[in-house]
């Protein structure tokens, strides 16, 4: 099946969240990272598309009705050209700033910090992020410029009648707009936070 939603936003803004609500009124699957752990058929896929080899993204997919965080959100380009039709949500933070905070102190301490089994897909990540991001993970102003950059690009090369750009805090009612789909009357899920995430990973808290 084709997507209905490719995301291009980047890690820590809000991706898991949207994961979650995107499931609910699409009444299937969200692809995002959390999907490459134990999946080895996803490593593989991905790895080869950050490697430059061909990939089928419609078989690759196949199993999903949208695509939100990394990988995804670098290969943006790649799946929404295999899924022309298909909504492109933008996800943002307030700041660059905001952004680099929350993912400084998440993701990016997490990925030195994988079990050995999943350290390859790990060196597949930063050799992703160095060519079509930025791999210089303890470097902010460098990773924000990236962060900015990354999103610029978004913005202008998706045609505006398919781009919907999105902070967490605008809820459901802008994406479900545009998807034609009912508005959940609960609350826009809000999952994964920086405590949860570095309580998942046993990261310590910045204060202990």
């Amino acid at each position: 099946m084709a997507l209905a939603v490719v995301g291009a936003g980047v890690g820590r803004t809000g991706t898991h969240s949207l994961k979650v609500a995107l499931e609910q009124v699409l009444g299937g699957p969200c692809h995002h990272m959390v999907e490459m752990f134990g999946n080895e058929e996803q490593i593989a896929g991905w790895t080869d598309a950050i490697e430059g080899r061909p990939v089928d993204w419609s078989h690759l997919l196949r199993n999903y009705k949208a695509m939100v965080d990394w990988p995804g959100a670098s290969m943006w380009r790649e799946v929404f050209a295999a899924n022309p039709d298909a909504l492109v949500l933008l996800s943002t933070r307030n700041s660059a700033e905001e952004w680099y905070k929350s993912a400084s102190s998440t993701i990016f301490l997490a990925m030195g910090n994988m079990p050995p089994e999943m350290q390859p897909w790990m060196n597949s990540v930063l050799k992703m992020f160095g060519e079509r991001f930025s791999d210089r993970l303890d470097e902010p102003e460098t990773m924000m410029a990236a962060y900015e950059r990354h999103n610029d690009e978004v913005r202008r090369e998706v045609p505006a009648a398919q781009l919907l750009e999105w902070k967490p805090a605008d809820g459901w009612a802008p994406i479900c707009e545009r998807l034609g789909v009912p508005t959940p009357a609960e609350p826009f899920p809000v999952t994964n936070t920086t405590d949860d995430f570095r309580a998942m990973m046993g990261i310590p808290s910045p204060d202990a």
